[in-house]
């Protein structure tokens, strides 16, 4: 069922899709984080949007 609602599709963004993840470990951090929360290492990458989210 997709979300119409922009106030409810950008909870939605913030909530599932602005994450960082470790290419090391895979373990999803914070938007803002420098190092990963469980192995501590600083290769982190953006977590991909997805095709079947229009932004």
């Amino acid at each position: 069922m997709p979300v119409t609602d922009p106030v409810k599709l950008e909870i939605v963004y913030n909530r599932v899709l602005n994450k960082m993840v470790c290419r090391k470990c895979g373990a999803l951090n914070p938007p803002g984080a420098k190092k990963c929360r469980r192995c501590r290492s600083k290769n982190l990458r953006p977590k991909k949007k997805g095709a079947g989210f229009k932004r």
